[in-house]
């Protein structure tokens, strides 16, 4: 092959590599504002963040009412208790309103995953015969904030909860 040939070829290569990485940076881009917008809806989560509703709710379950239990960017979250169970969670944006929650059921506690671990802790936190109810929403960001409780603190138990699995 002459050295013409040999270079012009090498050309053509490198050139369709160029382009065709250009094509597949634009296409990663694309979805991005799609992404924004779907902030507050029930889409497809960038990852979950799990949080001990539980703990976060504390006493007050023992008093009725509306009890407001964490805030996150501009999402407030807050359950319903009657007569020392959780009846209602709610996550409101402070702009949009009401954002659409999911409920997951599990019967691993997965509030304690996002703590650091070691494979023997992550082994302990699997209880057997325990039911896990967790009520989510999507943030602003994307990402799946989920509340998790034991069965026995839901007014309604798994009424309507669709089983959970774990992205990672």
């Amino acid at each position: 092959m002459d050295p013409t040939r040999r270079v012009l070829s090498a050309a053509i290569a490198l050139t369709g590599l160029g382009v065709m990485d250009f094509a597949l940076a634009q296409g990663k881009g694309q979805n991005k504002d799609k992404d924004k917008s779907q902030g507050g809806g029930q889409g497809k989560a960038k990852g979950a963040k799990h949080k001990n509703g539980k703990d976060l709710l504390g006493e007050k379950i023992k008093v009725n009412g509306s009890h407001k239990i964490g805030k996150n960017g501009a999402h407030t979250v807050s359950v319903d208790v009657k007569d020392g169970k959780i009846a209602g969670f709610h996550a409101k944006h402070d702009t949009k309103g009401e954002v659409p929650v999911k409920k997951y059921k599990t019967s691993k506690k997965m509030a304690a995953l996002d703590a650091p671990r070691s494979p023997i802790v992550l082994a302990q936190y699997q209880y057997v015969g325990t039911t896990w109810i967790g009520y989510s929403y999507i943030d602003e960001y994307g990402y799946e904030d989920i509340y998790w409780y034991p069965y026995d603190m839901i007014y309604d138990g798994d009424t309507g909860a669709v089983e959970y699995v774990a992205a990672y």
